[in-house]
C-alpha cells in the first residue's frame, strides 16, 4: 500500500492554526515573533505557540516552527536564547524546527535534541549530494528548492536513504528570486528579505530606461495598471497529485503564513480531499478534482502556474500582468463555541447582516447553505448587523439542506456570489 504524503499547512495565528487542524492538516508550520521569514505575519507569542502545539497534539497534528533567518553574528545570542525557550516547553516542544543557516542548525542540534531538524528551502538544496550532506549533519527532512523539477526530485529520492524525508511546495505564492534569496527589498527599502521583512518589490511597477535617453521610461509589458516584470503567478499542483506522489515526496507544503483562516480552510480542505482520493483510487481522484479546482478559486489567489516542476517554465507561464489578487468568497468567522441553544460564538471578520445568505464550510467537504436568523453581542443584546471587525458575537442560522446537522466548533462562515444570490426558496425562514 502506498504511503500517503503529509499535508503541511501554514498558520500565522492561533486561530488559523486551529482552522488548519480542523480542515485536514497532518502538520502545521508556524513562526515565532522573531527569526522566521514572515515578520509581517501576526506570528506566535511563546504563550500562543505553546497553546497551539498543545491544541494540535490533542488532535494528532504535528507542529513545525520556522527559525529560518540567515543570521548575522549579533543575532546569534538571541537565537540561542529563543531555542532554549523552545526546548523549555518540554513535552510541548515543537515536533520540528525549520532552519536554513548552518550555524543555527548546529545550535538547534545542541539545544533542542527533542526536535527534528528540517532544512528550509532557503538553503537552496538542489541535488542529492546536498540532501545527503544535510542528513549526515542530523537533518530528518530537507525542503526542496523551488527550482527543482519533479524528475530531479525523483532522482534525489532514488539516491538518498528512505529515512530522509523530502518536502516540496504544492501550492501558494512563488518568489521570483532564487529559492527566496532576494536583495531587492534590502536595496530599495532597507528591509531584509532574509530576515522576514520583505516589502515584496517583485510586486511593484517597473519600466526600463535606455542610457542615452535619460528620463524616458519605456514599457516592457504592461496593461492599464502598469508593468510587472517580476510578478510571479501562484503555484497550484492540485491537478498533479499523482506526479507529486510518484516523485517520492513525503510532505506537501502549502505556502501562506500571512493568509487568512478562510484561505487556509479552503486550500487545506481541497488538498486533503484530493490526496485522500488519489490514495484511494485514480477514479476517486478524477471524480473529486473538479470540486477541488472550484474550491481553490473561491479563496484569494493569483493566476496559477506549475512552476519548475515540469522543467524550466517560460515567461508566459510564470509572470502575469498585474499585482491584484482574485477572490470569490468573503471570510466571516470561525466558530469557537456552540451553546446548548445551538448558537455559535465567533469573532466577526467582515460585515454581514441578519437575513443574509451564507455558507457554512464543513471540514468534511460539505458547504451548507444557510440564512442568518439572529446576531447577539456577548451580553446577549440582539443586533441587526456585524459591522465591526473582530467583534465577538453569537449567531443563529436556519437551513433546509438535508445534510445540515447544526453548527459545530471549527465550522467556518463565508459568503460568496452563489450564496449571496440565493433566494428564500432554497433556504427556509
Amino acid at each position: 500500500m502506498r504511503k500517503s504524503p503529509e499535508l503541511l499547512i501554514p498558520a500565522g495565528s492561533l486561530e488559523v492554526l486551529k482552522t488548519a487542524v480542523h480542515f485536514g492538516a497532518d502538520a502545521v508550520y508556524i513562526g515565532g515573533e522573531a527569526y522566521g521569514l514572515r515578520a509581517n505575519a501576526r506570528n506566535f507569542s511563546m504563550e500562543d505557540m505553546k497553546a497551539g502545539i498543545q491544541y494540535a497534539h490533542r488532535h494528532g497534528v504535528s507542529v513545525h516552527v520556522t527559525v529560518n533567518v540567515l543570521a548575522h553574528s549579533p543575532e546569534l545570542p538571541g537565537i540561542e536564547q529563543y531555542l532554549k525557550e523552545l526546548a523549555a516547553f518540554g513535552e510541548d516542544a515543537p515536533d520540528a524546527l525549520i532552519i536554513a543557516d548552518p550555524g543555527v542548525f548546529l545550535m538547534a542540534k545542541r539545544l533542542c535534541p527533542m526536535c527534528e531538524l528540517h532544512v528550509s528551502t532557503q538553503a537552496n538544496s538542489l541535488n542529492y549530494a546536498d540532501f545527503q550532506f544535510w542528513q549526515s549533519m542530523g537533518a530528518r527532512r530537507v525542503v526542496c528548492a523551488r527550482e527543482l523539477s519533479l524528475a530531479e526530485i525523483r532522482e534525489i529520492r532514488e539516491k538518498t536513504p528512505p529515512d530522509l524525508q523530502i518536502e516540496a511546495f504544492i501550492h501558494g505564492a512563488m518568489c521570483i528570486s532564487y529559492s527566496g534569496r532576494c536583495l531587492l527589498s534590502n536595496w530599495f527599502a532597507g528591509r531584509d528579505s532574509n530576515h522576514g521583512d520583505c516589502t515584496n518589490p517583485c510586486r511593484w511597477r517597473y519600466a526600463v530606461m535606455e542610457e542615452t535617453r535619460p528620463g524616458e521610461y519605456l514599457p516592457v509589458m504592461e496593461n492599464e495598471r502598469g508593468t510587472f516584470i517580476f510578478n510571479s503567478r501562484d503555484l497550484c499542483m492540485i491537478d498533479h497529485i499523482p506526479e507529486m506522489v510518484d516523485a517520492g515526496i513525503d510532505s506537501f507544503k502549502v505556502e501562506g503564513r500571512m493568509r487568512t483562516a478562510l484561505y487556509v480552510a479552503t486550500v487545506a480542505r481541497a488538498y486533503r480531499r484530493a490526496v485522500d482520493a488519489w490514495m484511494e483510487s485514480a477514479e476517486a481522484y478524477r471524480q473529486i478534482l473538479p470540486w477541488c479546482r472550484e474550491e481553490i478559486r473561491k479563496c484569494t489567489y493569483r493566476p496559477f502556474t506549475t512552476g519548475f516542476y515540469f522543467g524550466r517554465p517560460d515567461a508566459d507561464s510564470m509572470v502575469y500582468e498585474n499585482n491584484v489578487y482574485r477572490h470569490d468568497a468573503v471570510y466571516l468567522g470561525l466558530i469557537d463555541a456552540v451553546d446548548a441553544a445551538g448558537r455559535a460564538k465567533f469573532m466577526q471578520r467582515n460585515k454581514f447582516l441578519v437575513g443574509d445568505f451564507i455558507e457554512i464550510m464543513k471540514p468534511d467537504g460539505r458547504d451548507v447553505a444557510a440564512r442568518v436568523t439572529g446576531l447577539f453581542t456577548e451580553n446577549g443584546t440582539a443586533v441587526d448587523s456585524a459591522p465591526h471587525p473582530q467583534q465577538i458575537l453569537w449567531m443563529t442560522v436556519e437551513s433546509d439542506d438535508p445534510s445540515y446537522e447544526g453548527l459545530k466548533v471549527g465550522d467556518l462562515f463565508r459568503k460568496n456570489p452563489e450564496s449571496a444570490g440565493m433566494d428564500a426558496a432554497r433556504v427556509t425562514g
